[in-house]
């Protein structure tokens, strides 16, 4: 039998709650993937070029610390990985969680909380920081506030 986990970064809170509500469908495992530094308010400021979020992600090789490693990620052979998308993509914490680990040979789902944009190139972006085998896979939007049946439906196509 398959061990099923959703990992997500949450700078504002609506990812979590989103992250929540796929975990509970696919009766999976939950873990938060936390910067070293947690980001202010000011930090996540879009308009301000030279915000914390906009400095990172205007260098696509930039990797904040994540405040811990402890998501055992051999136990698992799928894992969701959820996220806001920021500037069209997934945020560069993304790439350090998958250089943390190895993901040899696993399944990875993404989903994401959006403000208005899509996932534009996150598969492309990501797919250097992991192994060749494994698969990721343009998973969902989920904004709002997302029906739990709703989730629960997309899940079931998915896994």
């Amino acid at each position: 039998m398959s061990k099923t986990l959703v990992a997500y970064f949450s700078a504002g809170g609506r990812t979590a709650k989103v992250a929540a509500k796929v975990a509970a469908a696919a009766k999976a495992d939950l873990y938060e993937i936390k910067p070293a530094v947690p980001y202010t308010k000011a930090d996540l400021d879009w308009t301000d070029p030279h915000s914390r979020s906009s400095v990172e992600m205007a260098d696509k090789s930039f990797r904040p610390a994540m405040a811990d490693h402890a998501a055992e990620i051999a136990a698992y052979d799928t894992v969701f990985i959820g996220f806001p998308i920021w500037w069209y993509v997934a945020p560069t914490i993304i790439n350090t969680f998958l250089e943390s680990y190895d993901f040899s040979g696993k399944k990875i789902i993404l989903f994401a909380t959006s403000g208005g944009s899509g996932f534009g190139h996150t598969v492309e972006e990501l797919k250097p920081s992991v192994s060749a085998d494994t698969d990721i896979v343009e998973g969902k939007l989920l904004n709002g506030h997302p029906d739990d049946r709703a989730v629960a439906a997309w899940v079931e196509t998915v896994l």
